[in-house]
C-alpha cells in the first residue's frame, strides 16, 4: 500500500532533516517553556537579587565607633552616620574624626608635598608654592610605567617601582567599530617561556632629585616583585623578590644609600607562593624588631616569627593544619588572629594564638556557627564586624565585642535576601566526603532538584574547576556558581562539584602540590573517581547520564573529561578553556608547570588538544573574540583539531567579550541560558525509575 504524504507532512519532514525544528521541545521542563528559568536567571544576573548588600563601615581611629554612609529615607540623599561601638547606636553629635592618611601615600608626612603623574612621569608638587619638580625621565623609546610611590617616614625619600614591558610581545586585537574596517589595538601578553616585564626598585632623594636604583639581582629570565614598602618609622625599604617560577622568595631591607641586607630566604622544589598569594608579604611587630611571615616549609601553611636580622624565633601556629589567611595582630594584648578550619576544608573560622609562641591556638568563632566567617577589626582589635554565611544561608553582619564574641548589634540582616533564599533552597545542600582510595578523600557538594524523589535516579551535572587558583566546594553563600546552578538543579538534575587534589584547600602542602608538573591528568582521574564513588554512595545518582561544565581552568578540565574519560561523561560545556597551555600566560602557568622547554612531557600530558580524538559525547565550546586571558587563538587550535578529526561539536563565540563574558547588554543571562539549553537538549532532565 502506497502512503500519500500531504503537504504539511512533507514540510515537516524537510524541517526535521534541516534541523529547523527543536526535536527536544517536548522534553523541555515546564520551567524552561514558561519562562521561569529565564526570569530566575535575570533575577541573579541583571537585578542582582541574590547578592547581599555591600556593607562598608569605616572604623574611627580611636575605635570608639564607626561611620556608615546611608541614604535618607525620603530624599535618597547619602549622608554619613556615626555610631557608638559600645551601644551600636548613633552618636548624638558627630565625633571629632581625624583625617585618615592618603591611601596611596602621595602626600608627604608633613603635608607640604604631593607626588603626581604627568604624561606617565613622576613629579612632586609643593602644596604651598605650587611649584612642580620632575623626579623621573622615561626613555621615549621604552614602554615604561611607574608605581609603588610611597614616602619614607622622614619625608625626604620616596620609593618607586619601574616596570618595563618593551620586550614583552604584543598581540593584535580587533577594536569594535565599522564592521567593514575594524580597528586594531596591541596588547602586551607574556606567554609561557616568553619575555616578561622587567622591574627595578628605586629610592628618590626628593631634595636633590637623585634617583638610586637598588642592586637587586635580575636574572635573564626575569623576576616578580611582591611587597615593597617602607618599614614604619625607619629609613629602610622592604622588598619582596620572587623568582619567575615562584620557587624562591627573598626579603631585603634597603637604605637610601643603596645598602641592601637579606633578612629572609625560602625555596621549594614546586613553589613558595601560589597564584592566590596567600603566603605573600610579612607583618612587622614589636616596633619593627621582628616580623611574622607565612610559609609552608614544614608541609603546612604556618605563621613564623623572625627577627629583623633574619633569625627564626618561633612557630606561631604549630600543628597539622593550615592557616587559611591572616586576620590581625593585637600587640597590646599579645594575640595573633588568623583564619583556619582544621577539621573541615570547606569552612573558615577565626582563631588566635599568643604572640610569644606559647600555648595552643584558640577558636574564637563560636562552635555552634558553621560556615564561612570574616571579621573586620577595629584598630584596637577589641571589636569587629562579623560576617557569617553558609552555602544555603545568605550573610548577616553583626557588630561583636571580641571578648566573649558578644553580639552588640546586627548591623545588616539582609532579611529580604533570606526570604528569597528560603524560596529557592528546597533541600539542604549535601556536603560529602568522597574517598577514592590511597588516602585521598575529596570534598564535594550536591544540590538536589525541587521535586527530588530519592526512589528514582537523576542525571548528574558536574561543575568543575579543579585547578590551583580556587576551590569550588566552600560552605559560603554564592560559592561555586551556586545561584546559577540551583536554577539548573530545579529543572531536574543533581548538580555536583568536587575539589580534587591540587585545588587550594587547607589540607596541607602535599595536597596542593600534588599536581606540580602537569595540570590536567590528576584532576581528570580524581574527578572521574569521585563521580563513581558518588554513584556508589547514593543510589539515586544515574551515572549513565552525566554532564560536566566549567569556566577557564574548569573549561580545560571539562575538555579533559570529555576527551580522556569519554565513557564517564556524556555532555560537556567548556567555557573559555585553555586547550593549549603552552600558549597561556607565563604568570600563572609557569608556577605549576615551569616552561615547555624545561618540562615538555608535562605540557604534552596537560594539553587537552592532544587527546581530542577521544571525544564521543556532545561538546559545546564557548569563548569571546575579545579574550585577553585564554585568548581565542588558544581555543581555535583545538577547533581546527576537532575539524581535522571529523568530530562533531558545537562552538559559540561572543563578539568582543573578554574572559568573564559580561560585556554587552544581556550577555550574562544569555551565556547561562545557552549552557542550560545545551544541557537540556543533549542530556534530558528529570528522574527515571530505578
Amino acid at each position: 500500500m502506497n502512503r500519500i504524504l500531504t503537504l504539511p507532512s512533507v514540510l515537516s519532514a524537510v524541517m526535521l532533516l534541516c534541523g529547523l525544528t527543536d526535536l527536544s521541545a517536548q522534553q523541555m521542563p515546564q520551567a524552561w517553556v514558561d519562562g521561569t528559568t529565564l526570569e530566575r536567571l535575570k533575577s541573579v544576573y541583571e537585578r542582582n537579587e541574590f547578592r547581599a548588600d555591600d556593607f562598608e563601615a569605616t572604623w574611627l581611629p580611636d575605635s570608639s565607633g564607626y561611620a556608615l554612609l546611608q541614604k535618607e529615607p525620603g530624599s535618597g540623599k547619602s549622608t554619613t552616620i556615626y555610631y557608638n561601638v559600645e551601644t551600636g547606636k548613633p552618636f548624638d553629635s558627630h565625633p571629632n574624626v581625624e583625617q585618615s592618611p592618603n591611601p596611596r601615600r602621595l602626600i608627604s608626612p608633613d603635608g607640604t608635598l604631593k607626588l603626581e603623574f604627568q604624561d606617565r612621569d613622576v613629579f612632586v608638587r609643593n602644596l604651598e608654592t605650587d611649584n612642580v619638580t620632575r623626579l623621573t625621565n622615561r626613555a621615549p623609546d621604552r614602554d615604561i610605567s611607574f608605581r609603588g610611590l610611597s614616602w619614607c617616614a622622614d619625608g625626604k625619600h620616596v620609593s618607586i617601582i619601574e616596570t618595563d614591558q618593551t620586550d614583552v610581545k604584543q598581540r593584535s586585537m580587533l577594536v569594535p567599530g565599522d564592521p567593514s574596517y575594524p580597528g586594531i589595538r596591541e596588547q602586551r601578553f607574556a606567554r609561557v617561556g616568553g619575555q616578561i616585564a622587567t622591574h627595578r626598585v628605586g629610592i628618590i632623594d626628593v631634595e636633590s632629585r637623585n634617583l638610586l636604583w637598588l642592586a637587586i639581582e635580575s636574572p635573564d629570565e626575569g623576576f616578580y616583585l611582591g611587597m615593597v614598602e617602607w618599614v614604619e618609622d625607619s629609613q629602610e625599604l622592604l622588598i619582596e623578590r620572587l623568582s619567575r617560577s615562584r620557587d624562591v622568595r627573598e626579603f631585603f631591607l634597603a637604605t637610601p644609600d643603596g645598602e641592601m641586607k637579606r633578612i629572609f630566604h625560602e625555596t621549594d622544589p614546586a613553589w613558595v607562593v601560589a597564584s592566590q598569594g596567600k603566603n605573600s608579604g610579612l607583618v612587622w611587630i614589636r616596633d619593627g624588631k621582628e616580623f611574622i611571615v607565612i610559609s609552608e616549609k614544614d608541609g603546612w601553611r604556618h605563621a613564623f616569627v623572625y627577627s629583623r636580622d633574619g633569625e627564626e624565633l618561633s612557630l606561631l601556629t604549630p600543628g597539622e593544619y593550615d592557616l587559611i589567611d591572616r586576620a590581625i595582630v593585637d600587640e597590646a594584648n599579645g594575640w595573633y588572629y588568623f583564619y583556619a578550619s582544621p577539621q573541615n576544608a570547606t569552612e573558615k573560622y577565626l582563631y588566635r594564638v599568643s604572640l610569644d609562641g606559647s600555648g595552643e591556638s584558640q577558636r574564637i568563632t563560636p562552635p555552634n556557627q558553621p560556615g564561612t566567617h570574616d571579621y573586620d577589626f577595629s584598630p584596637d582589635a577589641k571589636w569587629a564586624f562579623h560576617t557569617v554565611s553558609t552555602f544555603d544561608t545568605p550573610p548577616i553582619v553583626e557588630l561583636v565585642e571580641m571578648a566573649g564574641h558578644r553580639t552588640i548589634a546586627v548591623v545588616q540582616s539582609n532579611e529580604e535576601l533570606h526570604q528569597l533564599a528560603n524560596s529557592v533552597v528546597h533541600h539542604p545542600t549535601e556536603f560529602l566526603q568522597l574517598d577514592i582510595g590511597n588516602e585521598v578523600s575529596m570534598d564535594a557538594w550536591m544540590i538536589k532538584p525541587k521535586d527530588f524523589d530519592e526512589s528514582k535516579r537523576y542525571p548528574v551535572f558536574v561543575y568543575v574547576y579543579g585547578e590551583p587558583h580556587a576551590q569550588t566546594v566552600l560552605n559560603s553563600w554564592g560559592a561555586g556558581q551556586s545561584h546559577f546552578l540551583r536554577v539548573v538543579a530545579d529543572l531536574g538534575y543533581l548538580v555536583v562539584s568536587i575539589d580534587n587534589r591540587g585545588t587550594p584547600a587547607p589540607k596541607g602542602a602535599d595536597w596542593r602540590r600534588a599536581i606540580f608538573g602537569s595540570l590536567g591528568p590528576l584532576s581528570t582521574d580524581e574527578q572521574a573517581a569521585g563521580l563513581k564513588e558518588l554513584g556508589r554512595l547514593r543510589s539515586f545518582v544515574d551515572l549513565s547520564r552525566v554532564g560536566i561544565w566549567g569556566w577557564s581552568g574548569g573549561g580545560s578540565n571539562t575538555l579533559n573529561a570529555m576527551f580522556r574519560k569519554p565513557d564517564d561523561y556524556h555532555v560537556g560545556i567548556a567555557v573559555v578553556p585553555k586547550p593549549q597551555p603552552h600558549l597561556y600566560n607565563a604568570w600563572f602557568q609557569e608556577i605549576y608547570m615551569r616552561t615547555r622547554e624545561s618540562n615538555p612531557d608535562g605540557y604534552q600530558r596537560s594539553a587537552p588538544i592532544h587527546f581530542a580524538e577521544g571525544l564521543k559525547g556532545k561538546l559545546l565550546i564557548v569563548t569571546g573574540s575579545g579574550e585577553t586571558n585564554t585568548h581565542i587563538q588558544i581555543i581555535e587550535g583545538l577547533v581546527d583539531r576537532l575539524i581535522e578529526l571529523g568530530k562533531p561539536f558545537d562552538y559559540m563565540v561572543y563578539p568582543n567579550r573578554d574572559h568573564g563574558l559580561r560585556e554587552g547588554t544581556g550577555t550574562l543571562v544569555h551565556v547561562r541560558m545557552l549552557i542550560t539549553r545545551y544541557l537540556l537538549q543533549n542530556l534530558p532532565a528529570g528522574p527515571r525509575a530505578r
